[in-house]
């Protein structure tokens, strides 16, 4: 099999986003975002059409965090129609399409109001199964899909591919773009409306004093009259939020392809383990095309050592279409999966009201963040969404009870790795590029031991909640099987809810 010895680089990094100073002061605004991704982007970018002064916060680069690491579709619910209204009803189905439709809608008048050439294409979506066993549920899909009022028809099979993919269902007026594009312009015309952007600056804290709120950062602080939390997953909760949802990891490739030999569509089926399938262009000279297939997820930090699901991805993919050519990229992304498959976006339970979060993206990041931001924006200007109840953060996951319960379980049994051994007795047992948790009396120790033979010792303790981090051989990280913190091998935060880096620890000669 083709491999890369690149480690995980997706296919929009080569577009290179604007540099922002780290904020180094105190400052006054009346929104402050935080989280410089689709959704806070597009928050922010609504709230300055609104006229409101915004100061946009964000702990790494502009792109830098989920989005760079998305595959940008703008497709169905990944909980399907039928799921949904079975669990809250026929008009919160209704609902759920109608966010969706409405969201793709903004990305797409955006782009062409703002004139933002982020390659945004209306394209049909087919969802399909290659097992008949799941036939069942197509047909459930599509009854649930046409009530809720989604553009829906039976196929035969999907037309244009190499394989007979079997009986499917085509959803029309689905989309794609290249997300890093539209934030470019996303951040052009936030600027131009007033708005004001520091990178580098981690919130650390979220206080309030009277009716003010202030978010502390290392270098400085921002004070608003609102705060948006639009992280991923929200840093500012220690727990509530994160016991209602479950942090996974999906693979995806960027194979070559010759230009025109895979039809323009979006893919997805309903297998065990499901993949996703779209194309992209490099630019228009180019005589191939990407396509990119996803899936293979699990659990963050519940395998070490997850190379084997490129391989997998990779098999699948070489099998359905035989002209694919060599891997050019290779990446991972970070899903947040609620409880009860309908994500969370509005007011933060824990907080007072005019805190707000959107998480829970169950793997439609581009759409559910952007609906999350129209969502957000009504709210914060005072004016009625019907999807407010839908998407409501304080909810109790009751829908969801036994995936809950299941989630709540694997989460505890985490916290039995304390009592376990170490993976190694002492660290010149670890191969250099590698990483593994050594026990020294009642203390657990991550150390990692790079190219050159150095090592690197950190305490083992996750700074969220305390959960003993796990390695990450593809992603060279530390990562939080309880609830999805990422560190890198420095200890350096990748990815919350952890908002303070692991400890360094000095090991004895």
């Amino acid at each position: 099999m083709d491999s890369l010895s690149n480690g995980s680089r997706s296919v929009w990094v080569t577009t290179a986003l604007p540099q922002f100073p780290e904020l180094q002061e105190k400052l006054e605004t009346e929104i402050c975002v935080i989280g410089g991704g689709i959704a806070g982007l597009t928050t922010a970018y609504l709230l300055s059409l609104e006229g409101k002064a915004v100061v946009l916060i964000d702990a790494a680069g502009i792109g830098e965090g989920e989005t760079s690491r998305t595959t940008a579709h703008f497709f169905p619910p990944d909980d399907r129609y039928f799921e949904i209204e079975e669990a809250f009803g026929a008009e919160k189905a209704r609902l759920v399409a109608e966010s969706f439709q409405q969201a793709t809608a903004l990305v797409e008048s955006i782009s062409r109001k703002e004139q933002i050439n982020c390659e945004f294409e209306r394209l049909s979506g087919y969802l399909f199964s290659l097992n008949p066993a799941g036939y069942d549920s197509l047909d459930k899909e599509f009854e649930a899909a046409r009530k809720a009022g989604v553009e829906i028809y039976k196929k035969d099979r999907i037309p244009g591919l190499s394989f007979n993919t079997g009986p499917c269902l085509q959803f029309r007026n689905q989309a794609q773009f290249h997300p890093l594009k539209y934030l470019n312009g996303l951040i052009k015309t936030f600027q131009r409306n007033g708005g004001v952007i520091y990178t580098q600056t981690r919130a650390q804290e979220l206080s309030r004093h009277d009716k003010i709120y202030q978010v502390i950062t290392e270098s400085g602080a921002v004070s608003a009259q609102a705060v948006v939390v639009a992280t991923n997953t929200p840093f500012n909760d220690r727990l509530v939020m994160h016991t209602k949802q479950a942090a996974y990891r999906s693979y995806v490739l960027g194979i070559r392809v010759p230009k025109g030999s895979v039809p323009r569509i979006l893919l997805w089926d309903n297998g065990d383990p499901y993949y996703y399938v779209r194309l992209t262009t490099p630019d228009e000279k180019s005589e191939h095309e990407i396509l990119i297939v996803g899936g293979a997820d699990h659990k963050v930090g519940q395998d070490e050592h997850p190379e084997h699901r490129y391989d997998e991805i990779e098999k699948w993919t070489r099998q359905h279409f035989p002209m694919a050519g060599p891997v050019d990229f290779k990446w991972s992304g970070q899903i947040m999966e609620p409880a009860d498959g309908v994500g969370y976006m509005g007011r933060n339970p824990m907080d007072y009201k005019n805190v707000y979060v959107i998480t829970g993206d169950s793997g439609n990041g581009m759409t559910h963040c952007t609906a999350g931001a129209m969502l957000v924006t009504d709210l914060i200007m005072g004016r009625n969404n019907s999807w407010l109840d839908l998407y409501d953060p304080a909810r109790t996951p009751l829908h969801g009870m036994g995936e809950f319960l299941k989630e709540l379980g694997n989460t505890v049994a985490q916290y039995g790795n304390w009592v376990k051994g170490g993976d190694v007795e002492s660290p010149e047992q670890i191969p250099p590029g590698e990483g593994a948790i050594l026990r020294k009396g009642e203390q657990k120790i991550a150390i990692y031991r790079d190219r050159e033979g150095k090592i690197h010792s950190l305490s083992a303790a996750c700074t969220h909640l305390g959960c003993v981090v796990s390695w990450n051989a593809a992603e060279t990280s530390w990562d939080c099987p309880c609830h999805g913190s990422r560190f890198s091998v420095d200890g350096q935060i990748l990815h919350g809810p952890a908002a303070k880096p692991l400890e360094v620890v000095q090991l004895d000669e």
